[in-house]
């Protein structure tokens, strides 16, 4: 069993800056990458940013050029730099992890951007 745990969110004014962490844990025998979806009042959950344990990473088209994503060297900690963020960022952040062959989600932490 994998455990998923993310951290990191807060209300931030519009432009402002925060970083999401996410860590992964228990018996972890394979990893194939991490990543943060969101999901917002009322919308589907999206895909923000993925990256592969070799490095290689994906951006939703609203985020790119804004937000950044890291994996640590132990490839079991993920994190999520988020800059210039925008009313529209509100959400609730989800981190999920691809490892053993199946994906773990986290419980999900808040992001709200709002003046």
């Amino acid at each position: 069993q994998v455990q998923v745990v993310e951290s990191g969110g807060d209300l931030v004014q519009p432009g402002g800056s925060l970083r999401l962490s996410c860590a992964a844990s228990g018996s972890i025998n394979s990893i194939y990458g991490m990543g943060w979806y969101r999901q917002a009042p009322g919308k589907q959950r999206e895909l923000v940013a993925q990256i592969t344990s070799g490095g290689s990473t994906t951006y939703g088209d609203s985020v790119k050029g804004r937000f950044t994503i890291a994996i640590d060297n132990a490839k079991t900690t993920v994190y999520l730099q988020m800059n210039s963020l925008k009313v529209d960022d509100t959400a609730v952040y989800y981190c999920s992890a691809a490892m053993n062959g199946l994906v773990y989600w986290g419980q999900g932490t808040q992001v709200t951007v709002s003046s």
